[in-house]
């Protein structure tokens, strides 16, 4: 069984049951027992943490709660902020991201940090900087990707909750291969200060990993809000999410989808987790209605690639004018090199287009909202893979794979909607199976809401205790 949640840390130590120091000393000890089997964690700041506990920290919401943070577009001032990339190995953030300032000021300990892929470029985490992060679940397996190192720490329950992004899934995808809940939250819901990137910031989104909907609901109250001047910002909510998360969402009208037009086959299994929770939420009294996909994935991930493809140019082409010298063959990965190569010979005019066309999807998908509350589809289209099947080293792979693990996901970043991964059920290999809402843009307090309710009815677990493989340490939540 996993530890208390993040709440219940913060409750135990304000109540003086525990203290920060016990806290962060045991989650340190997890780390250092289940880590070597996982392969999660890339940096860490033990020492640094013990001593800011010892000073004393700020009496915020998140007193004492250990965390950690996704290695890629957030920094922690003094850790290394490397992407996941050879290419940014020896970068060291000079300051704190305004998302892990936050973390601070509600009394959060930050451990360290967490394994990505490549520039977070892949539905899997197996950079060849750090090496493969593994699924707590099963060895053999990914853990998703790419936030699979945040997730793969927090269903092993190494900490109670970690931070993650999301620009095509890279919530979702992990938290339905580890079994745990992942919110990605809607555009503009929290800052990218200091990251100035606005065009994939279009579609990534920032937030978190988590075992409980509580614990999303407050860490987003921490985390939301824009600062003066970002390019654009959410619609804020009537009251705080934790709030929101408490209260009954009332009867939804609910739209199920379980394939795409033109798009890959669906997994019985996880087209049956879809409809399971479908069932699931009638007998609670919402209306489901089965309805049929307004977007293409091949189209939404043409859209996504020209928005995310031309930020990775300027990030590579930044780094290597602050280095002072061209592109070595190893700095990247071949699949980044053939993304960069793609998108550097990219015309103003295609990058219009495709913000004009994410427009057009933006429209498109709200039509489907005058006719539902909420959207329910897979999370995946197949069951979570094996480690190697999303091999960077070779680029007709991922190309015939990628779409495969988006082709559900992508199209709430393209339009900036909250959408959201609730484990349910799990497939005939024992591995979690997740299921996704989605709302209209503003529309989290809804999704918390119904994901509360799920999660009284339906409630999910942590993994089994049993070796990851190949003679490593045994893994227990």
């Amino acid at each position: 069984m996993r530890g208390p949640d993040a709440v219940a840390t913060a409750a135990a130590v304000r109540n003086g049951e525990s203290d920060a120091r016990t806290v962060t000393e045991q989650a340190i000890a997890r780390i250092r027992k289940l880590d070597p089997g996982l392969n999660a964690v890339v940096h860490t700041r033990f020492d640094a943490a013990l001593a800011e506990v010892a000073a004393g920290l700020p009496d915020g919401p998140l007193h004492g709660v250990p965390l950690l943070v996704k290695d890629l577009g957030t920094e922690v001032e003094g850790l290394p902020a490397t992407g996941g990339s050879r290419l940014f190995a020896d970068a060291v953030a000079p300051r704190d991201s305004e998302l892990v300032a936050r973390y601070r000021r509600a009394g959060a300990v930050v451990l360290g940090t967490t394994n990505t892929p490549e520039l977070g470029l892949n539905a899997s985490t197996e950079p060849a900087l750090f090496g493969p992060t593994r699924n707590p679940w099963s060895g053999a397996h990914s853990p998703g990707g790419s936030s699979g190192g945040s997730a793969a720490a927090v269903a092993a329950g190494m900490v109670p909750v970690a931070h993650a992004s999301d620009g095509g899934g890279s919530i979702r995808i992990p938290a339905a291969a580890c079994g745990l809940f992942g919110l990605k939250p809607s555009r503009g819901r929290v800052s990218p200060a200091p990251r100035p990137t606005t065009l994939s910031g279009l579609v990534s989104a920032h937030h978190a990993v988590t075992t409980t909907v509580r614990d999303s609901a407050l860490l987003l109250d921490v985390a939301a809000g824009p600062l003066p001047g970002d390019a654009y910002a959410a619609p804020q909510p009537a009251a705080p999410f934790a709030e929101l998360a408490r209260r009954d969402p009332g009867r939804l009208r609910i739209g199920l989808l379980t394939e795409l037009p033109q798009g890959p086959d669906v997994h019985p299994e996880c087209a049956g987790a879809a409809r399971a929770a479908a069932l699931l939420c009638e007998r609670l009294g919402h209306e489901i209605v089965e309805t049929t996909a307004r977007y293409r994935p091949a189209d939404v991930g043409r859209t996504s690639g020209v928005l995310m493809g031309a930020d990775l140019v300027a990030q590579i082409d930044a780094r290597l004018d602050r280095l002072g010298r061209p592109l070595a063959d190893d700095d990247i990965e071949p699949f980044t090199r053939v993304l960069y190569e793609t998108y550097r010979a990219l015309p103003a005019a295609d990058v219009s287009r495709a913000l004009r066309r994410a427009q057009e999807i933006g429209w498109e998908i709200g039509a489907a909202f005058d006719e539902v509350d909420v959207l329910l589809s897979p999370t995946l289209a197949q069951p979570t893979p094996l480690l190697g099947t999303l091999d960077t080293a070779d680029p007709e792979s991922i190309y015939r794979h990628a779409s495969v693990h988006s082709a559900f996901t992508s199209v709430y970043n393209v339009t900036g909607m909250p959408a959201m991964s609730v484990p349910f059920g799990h497939d005939g290999e024992g591995l979690p199976l997740g299921v996704q809402f989605a709302a209209p843009l503003g529309g989290e307090g809804r999704l918390l809401a119904l994901a509360a309710q799920l999660e009284r009815a339906a409630p999910w677990g942590g993994p089994p205790a049993h070796p990851v493989t190949e003679g490593r340490e045994k893994v227990s939540g």
